[in-house]
Order: C-alpha cells, then structure tokens, then sequence
C-alpha cells in the first residue's frame, strides 16, 4: 500500500502560478510552514488498519497495534505500510541496568558508544514514520562505571537492578570507561541525535521523589532523569492548553522543564521498570492531535498506550520481548471492560 495522501504539506513549493504572477485563491494558498504546524498530519484509519499491517501485528484492534518484533524491523514495517504518527515517546533500555533475556535486546553492549550509537540508529529509522511536524520524546537515565566485577552486596533493592557482570562491572578502556565515571549517557545521546540532524527543543528533568537510595558515601545520590523532546523541523504541533500552568490572569503558561514525579515500584508480572503514567501526560497531551497516532517503540508493559487510549488517541507499541506484548494485550483488554 502506498503512503497516505496529505491535504497539508508544510513548505510545499507555492508552483508556477506564483512564478507567473497570477494571484492564488484563498482556498488554493498553501500554507506556511508555521501556520501547518497548527494542521498537523493525521493518518486515516483505512491505513492504520490496513490488512497488510494486521497480519504482521501481534494484537490490533481500531484504536491499538502491537508488534512483537526487533525494533528496527518493525520500524520498517510501519514505513512501508505508509504510518505516520504524530508523537512517539519512550524510554529504551538504560545502559547496563537490566538483562531482559531476549536475543536482539539493547543496553548490554561492551562500550557506552556502541549503544549510544545503536539509540541513534533507532531513533533515525523512526523518522521515516514521525509526521513532519511530530514530536519525539526519550526518557533516558544515566549511570557509572564500575570496574569492579559482579556485584555482592545484600542489599535487596540494590539486588533488584544487578545481575551478575554488567558492562559497567568490567575493567573498562581507561578513557569514558574508568572507575567511578559518571558516562554523560543521556547528553551524548542527545548530541549525537544534534549530529544527525533532529532539533532538541528541552532537556527536560524528571525529579523523583524518595528515589532507591544509593549505597554510597562519596558523592550526591542520583534522583533524575532526562526526557529529551526532539523535533524534525523548526515548525511543529504543540498545544500547551492542556498541559500548561493558568495564571492568575487566566493565560496558559507552557509547563515547567522539571517534572516531580513517583516512579513506579515493585513488579508487574515481571516487568521492573514501567514507565509511569505521569511521565507521559505532557509529551502525549501536548504534541498529538486530535485522533493522532502515539507510538512507543519501546513499549514495555504498555504505559503509553494505555494513556493514550484512555485519553482518545490510536497507538502503536513495539517490544521484542513476547511476554511484554501479552501485559500489553491484557491491560488494554482490561481497559476495554472499563477497568482501571
């Protein structure tokens, strides 16, 4: 099937008529590429629930696609049945902090260069099926080398995010990679995203309140983490209306860079880092339209979906991990039956 036909492309060339100086109808005028951004790209259903897409789907229903595939693939898949959506937000695997036992998984790579770079990779084969005027969002933490081999502290929550020998556990090049190195992950993410060409429009802050203390005592325990918001081009949708801070005069303010927000603890049939709710209200809320398309290519147990269900908009989710589809499938399920 081919891509979807727009009615609205920003920039589009104005034509000879202009060239030879004959005057546009109003209707016939092509609209700027700032004025477009208020018209955002919203692609029909017969797309969205084109068969060939249903046959490769995981679970699909009129509001929601889920992919149990590697996420470059399904990327791919979604570009070539002609996808557009308007917001993607996600939080990929952080850096040698979990082993999700899946051939393919990112996160466990020998360098903090390999996987900076293999994230770029992903995020550049999600272009493809962002909307011009679409946002991306990635939530990103960061984390140290160690150096030290496996981990053999008692303690049960720092037990919870070890697993025999990370990456970070080993002896390390001498150079990023030496003892007790904060590795910058998220702003080497962040420029080398610059480098290929996306625009970063906020670093934002996710502040967590009475974060899993770190058991150390030579340096500030950690308790953020970034939400980057990546944008293709200069001129893009953003409504601050349902996402803003009123003021006293009744205006909107668009909403602070620094989100305080729980994060979510405990297991949820095996899952042990779900994306809170909270996280994904302002990226979701503020950059897709009405009947607009979220995706999350990292969709874990499905936070980003369900939001966006519960608050009108069709999704996509993708993970490679089966048993992640399946907590996808049944909180959607549950949802439908108008549970919580």
């Amino acid at each position: 099937m081919g891509k979807p036909s727009l009615k609205v492309v920003a920039g589009q060339d104005i034509g000879p008529q202009r060239k030879a100086g004959k005057k546009l109808s109003p209707e016939k005028k092509p609209l700027t590429k700032a004025n477009a951004a208020l018209h955002p790209i919203v692609v029909a259903d017969d797309i969205f629930q084109s068969p060939e897409l249903k046959r490769k789907a995981y679970y699909a229903d009129a509001h929601s696609i889920i992919l149990n595939m590697d996420v470059s693939e399904a990327l791919k898949t979604l570009a070539d049945t002609g996808i557009l959506v308007n917001c993607i937000v996600t939080s990929p695997p952080f850096y040698g902090q979990r082993d999700y036992g899946v051939n393919g998984q990112i996160g466990l790579e020998e360098h903090p260069s390999q996987f900076i770079d293999k994230l770029v990779s992903i995020f550049g084969a999600c272009a493809p099926v962002l909307a011009p005027n679409g946002s991306l969002w990635v939530n990103i933490g960061d984390t140290y080398w160690s150096g030290k081999g496996e981990h053999k502290s008692g303690e049960a929550k720092q037990n919870a995010r070890r697993f025999g020998i990370r990456p970070q556990d080993k002896k390390g090049d001498g150079k990023w990679c030496i003892p007790k190195q904060l590795l910058l992950i998220p702003h080497r993410f962040a420029i080398g995203m610059q480098d290929k060409g996306w625009i970063v429009r906020n670093d934002n802050i996710w502040l967590k309140p009475n974060p899993i203390p770190d058991q150390v005592r030579d340096r500030c325990s950690m308790s953020h983490e970034y939400v980057f918001h990546f944008v293709k081009e200069r001129w893009y949708y953003f409504d601050k209306e349902h996402v803003g801070r009123e003021t006293e005069s009744g205006s909107i303010l668009p909403p602070l860079d620094t989100w305080e927000v729980p994060p979510v603890r405990g297991l949820h049939h095996g899952h042990k880092a779900r994306f809170s709710e909270e996280l994904v209200r302002i990226p979701v809320l503020s950059t897709t339209p009405k009947n607009g398309v979220v995706l999350d290519p990292f969709a874990g147990s499905g936070t980003s979906l369900l939001f966006a269900r519960r608050n009108g908009f069709r999704s996509i989710g993708i993970d490679i991990k089966r048993d992640f589809c399946k907590m996808m499938v049944a909180g959607l399920e549950k949802l439908n039956k108008g549970g919580n």
